[in-house]
């Protein structure tokens, strides 16, 4: 237990990296989805308009 202590203790700025990049992949993957819900609708409207 004291080595996962140490390992936190003195790698802190790994750690607050890899909860950064899991952030930004989460935002990304969200947008991603987000355009792809938005395309489908935009396809759909043009589709009844015609």
């Amino acid at each position: 237990m004291e080595s996962l202590v140490s390992f936190l203790s003195s790698n802190a700025i790994y750690i607050v990296l890899i909860i950064v990049l899991i952030v930004w992949v989460g935002v990304f993957g969200y947008l991603f989805m987000l355009d792809k819900r938005l395309k489908n609708i935009e396809s759909e409207m043009k589709g009844e308009n015609k």
